[in-house]
């Protein structure tokens, strides 16, 4: 006998793997020593007094519990196949490469960063030399800039693709199975890179390719049709077609559509800082708890939204990639910029709660950069990095600010402590954010200071700047089949071609790309 059941437990019984066992079937009515117990959704719910744990498990009495996840990593050996270009080893390249394989197709992967091992001593250097490596960096490399993050996989992408399917393969290649209980998923940064290992270990054993430190210079086009891509030492490399891959910061790829009369788009993204509180803080104002959260609840982490008006236009403030328990890291991808990101370990246990709060950037805010073209909301972003790294000192050193210091247009006579490594220097950040956005942010703090009560204080500091939210363009391409609307062959994907939002949103549309390649100009045509 199974049986689905739904209940609310408290955070112990639903944290505490054994106690939340005996809970489930004591609750069930079930007596039976033998029963099996496996959780299937977790959420938490902190709106009352006392925070709750809705849980849904499935309860088994003499049958074995179904397995865990039906994805198996039974790949056939595609290395004589017919090669498939993918440039970019993010989550939309990774899964764009698995599923080419699954399709008996070869993928040959061009990355221009390193792997992961390697790219360990590039982040290093970041941090503690204040040297930057344009090829590979917290976003080149293998994994892409989700391999050290903080690993969210939760996406509101329903339409997109196979979601089960996306957690199954990283379950298969290692993640922890709580992926697939939590409603807010993540698998941390020091368990993200063996995942991203093992899916590099499933390609090359199925006999496809996977070249580190390569980088892509031109395209081979000819007659409207995308035939493949010229290395940097001028080698080149064909296959049915190219999923481009290459992430929101990958300019030079953008610079060369451009030069080669690839249509591109200059595309709205968000612009702003990183605000940093004590974690113990966030968890005050989220679980109701005079002290600290306890043993079991894990890092309280919030998302915000405000409407403002500046010059008689609306725009939303709001949080993004928010990082309970976590770090703010630089991830500036060029020398002479300064940009900040945010990450948490598996375990989300540092003392800092940090979040993007980004507010909206429309084309028409972009106007005075019109020469650039489709390039123009790249241009102002790219200039705001760099006006950040010339008043904070030219170094990784990010500028930064107290909350209400900010908002009252006042110099910090002190910093906070920071996880920022490369450490900060106080500055006003009007001297590096335009009124417009810095005008929005200082009436969203107000803002949210009202609807979490103790979220506005001079314990928390902004650290600028935050913006690689998203790509300022896209690639057009056909909804429908996914190719780019002008070259044939050419299959924009994931986050840097406009049309994905994080690991997961990027993940599905790698593979969608790769499926509708196959489908257009593989065997079968």
């Amino acid at each position: 006998m199974q049986k689905i059941v739904k209940l609310t437990l408290k955070p112990e019984e639903a944290y505490n793997p054994e106690l939340f066992e005996a809970t489930v079937l004591k609750r069930s009515g079930i007596q039976d020593a033998e029963a099996k117990v496996r959780p299937l959704k977790r959420s938490i719910d902190a709106r009352g007094r006392n925070v709750k744990v809705n849980m849904e498990a499935m309860v088994s009495v003499k049958e074995d519990l179904p397995p865990l996840i039906s994805y198996r990593r039974d790949y056939p050996n595609v290395s004589h196949a017919e090669p498939v270009v993918i440039v970019g080893f993010g989550p939309a390249g990774m899964f764009a490469a698995l599923r080419c394989i699954e399709l008996g197709y070869k993928p040959i992967v061009i990355e221009r960063g390193s792997d992961v091992q390697k790219r360990r001593r590039d982040l290093a250097a970041i941090n503690k030399e204040h040297k930057v490596n344009p090829e590979s960096n917290y976003c080149f490399g293998e994994g892409g800039a989700g391999t050290y993050s903080d690993g969210k996989l939760y996406t509101r992408s329903k339409k997109r693709g196979d979601i089960q399917k996306s957690l199954e393969i990283l379950v298969a290649h290692g993640a922890t199975e709580e992926i697939l209980v939590d409603a807010h998923p993540h698998i941390g940064t020091n368990k993200l890179p063996k995942v991203v290992q093992e899916i590099r270990s499933s390609i090359l054993d199925a006999g496809g390719e996977i070249h580190f430190d390569t980088k892509v210079t031109d395209f081979i086009i000819h007659e409207q049709r995308m035939k493949g891509v010229v290395l940097e030492d001028g080698t080149k490399v064909e296959g049915l077609g190219v999923v481009l891959a290459t992430g929101h910061s990958a300019r030079d790829i953008f610079h060369l559509l451009h030069q080669r009369d690839v249509l591109i788009e200059a595309k709205p993204f968000a612009l702003g800082v990183r605000i940093e509180h004590p974690q113990q803080l966030i968890d005050r104002i989220q679980y109701n708890c005079p002290v600290d959260r306890g043993e079991w609840l894990p890092a309280s982490s919030y998302a915000l939204v405000h409407q403002t008006y500046y010059d008689q236009k609306q725009r939303g403030v709001f949080s993004f990639c928010m990082c309970p328990g976590g770090f703010i890291v630089p991830a500036a991808t060029a020398p002479g910029e300064i940009v900040v990101n945010g990450m948490s370990p598996s375990r989300r246990d540092s003392k800092y709660a940090n979040s993007g709060i980004v507010t909206a950037i429309e084309l028409e805010d972009v106007q005075a950069y019109s020469e650039h073209g489709p390039l123009a909301a790249l241009a102002f972003q790219q200039q705001i990095e760099q006006r950040a790294f010339a008043v904070a000192g030219q170094t990784q050193a990010a500028p930064a600010q107290r909350m209400i210091d900010f908002v009252q247009n006042k110099v910090s006579s002190q910093l906070n402590d920071t996880s920022y490594q490369p450490g900060l220097v106080s500055v006003s950040m009007n001297k590096v954010l335009p009124a417009h956005i810095h005008e929005r942010l200082r009436t969203a703090f107000k803002a949210f200071g009202k609807k979490m009560k103790g979220y506005y204080t001079n314990e928390a500091q902004i650290v600028g700047v935050e913006s690689r939210t998203s790509s300022p363009v896209r690639i057009p391409r056909d909804k429908e089949t996914c190719e780019h609307v002008q070259v044939k062959g050419l299959y924009p994907c994931g986050e840097g071609a406009g049309f994905a939002g994080g690991i997961l949103s990027a993940a599905m549309d790698g593979e969608k790309c790769a499926d509708m390649l196959i489908k257009t100009y593989g065997k079968a045509h």
